[in-house]
């Protein structure tokens, strides 16, 4: 079964009041929708320009607009909980750092399913930026998620650096890996474009990467953001030769759309010219 994705290059706005919000978010979903995208994904921290709706001693002030966004989180998760079952689409909605039980913030991925069904992955693996100035702690459960066009993942940015956590995913049965990103240089940003074409060339699947793009000068979390939106794949027969199926104009406001097959993974698992998924497990052998 193929199923078309749309991942964002997608901007931080400053904010006049929460309708603008809504309207901003909704336009993207539809514009996505109208090319029958059914997997939709943005990028990490896009909801920190809910940050500019509090006045500049929050926004100018890391842990006040933590704090104050929390009062949103109710009206954020309805309304990407009602976008994808109006549009019949997945939507992993980028990422919301949660105030939990304990008073620490995670930064949580919200995957929303078209039957109304949600559930989240945290980011695992923190920044110097995450962990020595905003204090945001890492999450201690790895996912996967059910849908109908079979399981899939999500790295958080920095998470998809680390083999280790989407071979655990894929092994549970995951073909395909969302990773939304935010990065301010162009060394971060190529770092996660690396980390996920690694990712698909060592498992021999999908990874699609969303990234924040654009100035956001009054904000203290997502000021600079570099980067470009894509889909990657296994680097075999069947598939692009350089193992990029889409790719978008770098730090242009777009959606980036490609077709993919899951079942396509298995194939080349079996049939590829190399059998990087299957061979993993032989370079335990070796000890130095």
């Amino acid at each position: 079964m193929k199923v078309k994705i749309a991942t964002a290059q997608y901007d931080i706005s400053f904010l006049e009041n929460w309708q603008q919000y809504q309207d901003k978010v909704e336009l993207w979903v539809e514009q996505a929708a109208q090319q029958d995208a059914k997997i939709l994904l943005f990028p990490e921290y896009a909801s920190m320009e809910l940050a500019s709706l509090f006045g500049q001693e929050v926004y100018s002030c890391l842990s006040k607009q933590l704090e104050a966004i929390q009062t949103l989180l109710e009206a954020y998760l309805s309304l990407f909980h009602r976008l994808a079952k109006e549009y019949q689409c997945i939507i992993q909605a980028g990422t919301f750092p949660v105030k939990t039980a304990s008073g620490a913030y995670r930064n949580r991925a919200y995957l929303f399913m078209p039957d109304g069904k949600v559930d989240y992955q945290e980011k695992l693996m923190m920044t110097r930026f995450e962990n020595e100035q905003w204090l945001i702690q890492s999450g201690e459960i790895l996912r996967c998620f059910d849908t109908d066009y079979g399981k899939i993942a999500i790295n958080i940015c920095y998470d998809s650096e680390f083999p280790q956590l989407a071979r655990k995913q894929v092994e549970a049965g995951a073909n395909l890996i969302l990773v939304p990103s935010c990065t301010d240089t162009m060394a971060g940003y190529h770092r996660v474009k690396i980390g996920c074409q690694a990712r698909a060339l060592e498992n021999q699947c999908y990874v699609a990467q969303a990234t924040l793009v654009g100035y956001a000068p009054w904000s203290e979390a997502v000021d600079v953001n570099i980067g470009a939106a894509a889909v990657y794949t296994p680097v075999d027969r069947g598939f692009p030769d350089n193992g990029i199926l889409a790719e978008g104009q770098l730090n242009v406001v777009q959606w980036v759309f490609a077709e993919v097959s899951l079942s396509a993974c298995g194939t080349v698992r079996e049939h590829g010219q190399v059998f990087n998924y299957r061979d993993w497990p032989l370079q335990n052998r070796f000890v130095l």
